[in-house]
């Protein structure tokens, strides 16, 4: 017999098998000897003093469990000789995108600008110690795309857009952790990425996809508003029956590509701010009301949300992408810039907890750009993160301040202990962010150190500017077919097309797109 039941909990017996056992026992009254408890979903609350686990789980009575109740492993057909279909950019969209191809019976050609997961960890490592930043190898470009080295959270808001649970599948059919089925806010974590990443490639190769690195897409081959091929940097044409399109949200030549072919595309409202870094001992504290954490809990997290009122039109500031036991990381794709981003590896053990704190940018921000039409928005964006680096020495430090100075409107004269690599430059970043940022931040600030006492004091900093939060640019599609709205067989996918907001919706979206284009077009 198995039962299925609902319990609230303290941590110790949610996450130690011995103690959950002899809970289930006592709680159900079982008198059977031979039975076993599985953990099928994990939620903390910490709204309280008393910090609580809601839990799901599986009690099998005189019956023994399966080792996996799904069998995560696919086999894929072969398409070696099946309709080509171009995939331009091998992050979460173009990856999930090319398996579910193949499934379909078609033959991805997975084009990558940068390098291979492996291959891309030495460029990675440059911008830190060298300050050298490579335009087609970095933290947002190369195998898996700006999630690889970037945290691996896998939650999302927009489960309705496809099976969360079946890209769950896939990755642990690919060698993550089956505990990403039964968290609540599901994790791999960057240092695990990579192999994951790799196994996946495999997948693509043994059925007999393509997979191409140093691929630089630098123009569409378009007739009679139809899509034939790309070009690449090499001089190399590639056709497909379709192209899917899915180069992430910081692609500017991609952007700046289909604006000059005439490629009908939209400015879109994005967030843009800083990066909050505090000691993870404070927000443990802050958050689970205790002085030392419980080995029980993992590090803790925050979500922080306010409206703040500028020249009477108010906008959102909250906080985006928190790392627990994290990192930040310098996430620009040029010289010249300064981008920063969070990471956390699997045990989220880091001494720092690091979340980016920004601000909903509208159209009326980017008028000083409206020179550029529709990509407007993409050059305010790359304005102020230029003016970063320049504030900062020109080199990948991050200009920072101290969150109470910041607040104050003083320059820190000292700098805390930081996570980021590439080193600190002590800067009013009220010089940085123009007004409309600057003010409302400071005034989120104001608002979440009261609810969570001693957020905007001297005990955080925060580093300029966060401000790849999403595609600044979007790309329109028919509701309907997901085909643009202009080039038939061209099919813009994933965050840098304007449909997605982090690795699960992003493969989730590359899925959708790859099943309409097997119904169009196999």
């Amino acid at each position: 017999m198995v039962i299925q039941e609902d319990f609230t909990v303290a941590p110790h017996i949610a996450y130690e098998p011995s103690a959950l056992k002899e809970f289930i026992l006592k709680t159900l009254n079982i008198s059977e000897v031979d039975f076993s408890v599985k953990l099928l979903r994990h939620a903390i609350d910490a709204r309280s003093r008393d910090v609580r686990v809601h839990i799901r789980v599986a009690v099998y009575i005189n019956e023994t469990p399966p080792i996996s109740q799904i069998s995560y492993q696919r086999q894929y057909p072969d398409v070696q000789y099946a309709k080509p279909v171009v995939v331009v950019g091998a992050g979460p969209a173009g990856m999930f995108a090319a398996l579910r191809l193949i499934e379909l019976g078609l033959k991805p050609i997975l084009l990558e600008r940068g390098k291979d997961v492996k291959q891309r960890t030495s460029d990675i490592a440059n911008i830190s110690r060298r300050h050298l930043v490579n335009p087609n190898s970095n933290f947002c470009f190369g195998e898996g795309g700006a999630g690889t080295f970037s945290d691996g959270k896998l939650y999302t808001r927009s489960q309705k857009r496809g099976d969360w649970r079946r890209i769950l599948e896939i990755f642990v059919a690919h060698g993550a952790s089956e505990n990403i089925l039964t968290d609540n806010h599901p994790h791999i974590g960057t240092n695990k990425l990579p192999r994951i990443l790799a196994e996946m490639r495999s997948s693509i190769l043994n059925a007999g996809g393509e997979v191409h690195f140093n691929a630089l897409v630098t123009d569409f081959v378009i007739k009679s508003n139809e899509i034939k091929a790309v070009k690449l940097a090499n001089g190399a044409e590639v056709e497909g029956v379709a192209v899917l399109l899915a180069t992430g949200h910081s692609a500017r030549d991609v952007f700046e590509l289909l604006h000059q072919k005439n490629i009908y595309i939209e400015a879109k409202p994005f967030a843009l701010g800083v990066r909050a870094e505090h000691a993870q001992q404070f927000i443990d504290q802050a958050r689970y009301h205790c002085a030392i954490r419980s080995p029980y809990l993992p590090a803790a997290s925050y979500s922080l949300v306010t409206q703040v009122p500028f020249q009477k039109v108010e906008r959102g500031v909250f906080s985006f992408c928190m790392c627990p036991g994290g990192f930040i990381v310098p996430a620009a794709t040029a010289q010249g810039e300064i981008v920063v981003n969070g990471m956390s590896p699997s045990k989220r053990n880091s001494k720092y907890a690091n979340s980016g704190i920004v601000v909903a940018i509208e159209p009326e921000d980017w008028q000083e750009m409206a020179q550029h039409g529709p990509l407007a928005a993409m050059y305010y964006q790359q304005k102020l993160e230029r003016a970063a680096c320049v504030a900062a020495g020109g080199t990948q430090a991050a200009p920072t301040q101290l969150i109470s100075d910041f607040v104050q409107k003083k320059v820190s004269k000292s700098l805390l202990d930081s996570s980021y690599q590439p080193g600190l430059v002590s800067v009013d970043l009220h010089a940085v962010l123009p007004p409309s940022i600057a003010l409302r931040l400071r005034e989120g600030f104001k608002a979440f150190d009261k609810k969570m006492k001693g957020f905007a004091s001297d005990h955080g900093q925060i580093l300029g500017v966060e401000s790849r939060t999403s595609s600044p640019v979007k790309i329109p599609r028919l509701p309907d077919t997901r085909e643009h709205v202009q080039i038939k067989r061209l099919f813009p996918c994933g965050e840098g097309a304007g449909y997605a907001g982090g690795i699960a919706s992003a493969a989730m979206d590359g899925e959708r797109v790859a099943e309409m284009i097997a119904a169009l077009y196999a």
